[in-house]
């Protein structure tokens, strides 16, 4: 019954986009390794996009380097002559050193090899940030337009939310962005919220296990923005039985149940039946005038009647930037990523609240935060958050990353001596062992989630 009830055309799409920005980030990672190995003369086995064991599904061998396609989405490799590697090829390293491979190269050359794919990138994201602020500009709900305020969901009832506040402030700190008071209640652990209640400031406790919850349900249940439902356009294939409808008319019923806001139709469950039923009547306010019509129902595209959003109505702010302008604002945004990123991870190991279980996700999480139609700035807006958290995750030093190879590197330059093959390989087999565990973890998780077993 579950796998019947998931909407698989919207499935597919987000893991067409994940599968792409994935494919995209793996390949400029390990090119980020191939091309300086190239350079120093390295000998490269093998380019892959995703891991191949038993068999590959796309290969070619073009000069000394074999180029193909794994079939297990989890990443990608260059395999480079003589460095040990997810490979664990024992034989090779048990002859005597040749001049192409990785280990006769000077430790300085060895290390800016296993940097590349990190400073790949954290280059990627910069790129990928700085083109978004020129393309795209920056648009967001400033707090101060929320003239409506807010809907109070489950977790803003528990603080003592009212239906119309509206948060301006997280442990006194003001908010400026519509959108951003979850994340910035899980970050600071806030114990209280300050909310605009008829025009008076009124400080909100954060009860114990809020934090955590919201968390969980990855920002979900706090508040939900109030705007009337203002007819925008009425697409040909809507099906009007009787009456007539305008642009610019407002819901305010829908088959006998008062309507005021977008967030009515979210919160009550009695509207679910709507999508069911063949026609529905609803009523309009048309100036003074109330208009009543009777429309169609499709299954799978409704009734064709479409709202304005909520920039439209309320007004947003559009920042828009040249070039140049652009440059330091994009390389500011991957910064401020990578510092919420840091944050986010330390409260796994400082807070009361944030549980690992609850913050850890596999590729099925990975894929599920993409949009279910395309949106090429939110594709790439994506791309660009999970490039620098690649970067940052790659640095670590651990054992089998990128950060643990470089940690034995600089301390093989600080003392002159160079760590024994037989170490390498253990510490190899170490971090692997530490990575595919989270990862079966990570796994676990998504699985248990998406499947409810509780």
């Amino acid at each position: 019954m579950v796998l019947l009830a998931i909407d698989w055309a919207s499935v597919g799409t987000k893991v067409l986009q994940f599968i792409l920005s994935f494919s995209i980030l793996v390949v400029l990672h390990e090119m980020g390794h191939f091309l300086p190995a190239r350079w120093f003369k390295c000998r490269v086995e093998k380019f892959y996009l995703f891991f191949n064991p038993w068999f590959s599904l796309v290969k070619k061998k073009i000069g000394e380097t074999e180029y193909g396609l794994g079939w297990i989405p989890f990443g990608g490799y260059v395999k480079i002559s003589g460095m040990i590697d997810e490979s664990m090829d024992k034989e090779q390293m048990q002859k005597p050193p040749e001049p192409y491979e990785f280990r006769s190269k000077p430790a300085w050359q060895r290390l800016i090899i296993m940097l590349g794919g990190v400073t790949v990138n954290v280059i990627l994201a910069f790129a990928i940030f700085i083109m978004i602020a020129w393309i795209w500009g920056d648009k967001y709900i400033p707090v101060s337009h929320l003239k409506y305020g807010l809907y109070a969901d489950s977790l803003g009832r528990k603080m003592g939310m009212q239906d119309g506040d509206n948060i301006i402030a997280v442990a006194g700190k003001p908010i400026e962005r519509y959108g951003k008071e979850g994340s910035e209640m899980i970050m600071n652990e806030a114990s209280t919220v300050t909310v605009l209640r008829n025009g008076q400031q009124v400080v909100l406790n954060v009860p114990n296990g809020v934090i955590g919850q919201l968390n969980k349900n990855r920002l979900g249940g706090l508040d939900i923005i109030r705007y009337p439902l203002v007819v925008d356009t009425v697409a040909t294939s809507a099906h009007i039985l009787q009456g007539d409808i305008r642009h610019n008319d407002t819901l305010i019923n829908l088959d006998g149940h008062p309507v005021r806001y977008f967030s009515d139709l979210v919160k009550d469950t009695t509207f679910d039946y709507v999508k069911e039923k063949k026609s529905i009547t609803e009523t309009f306010l048309r100036g003074n005038d109330t208009v009543h019509i009777v429309v169609a129902v499709d299954p799978k595209t409704g009734t064709g009647i479409h709202y304005k959003n909520a920039q439209d109505l309320l007004g947003s702010v559009h920042i828009t930037y040249t070039f140049l302008q652009a440059i330091p604002a994009g390389i500011h945004k991957s910064i401020e990523t990578l510092r919420d990123y840091i944050r986010n991870l330390k409260l796994l190991f400082t807070s009361r609240e944030v549980k690992a279980q609850d913050s850890l996700g596999s590729v099925i999480s990975i894929a599920s935060v993409f949009p279910s139609t395309w949106d090429w700035q939110s594709f790439w807006t994506l791309t660009g958050i999970f490039s620098i958290l690649l970067a940052f995750m790659n640095i670590l030093p651990i054992p089998a990353l990128d950060g643990g190879h470089a940690l034995f590197t600089i301390v093989e330059m600080v003392s002159g001596r160079k760590p024994s093959d037989k170490f390498m390989e253990y510490a190899q087999m170490v971090g692997m062992f530490l990575l595919f565990g989270l990862m079966i973890y990570a796994m676990g998780l998504d699985i248990f989630h998406l499947f409810k077993f509780k």
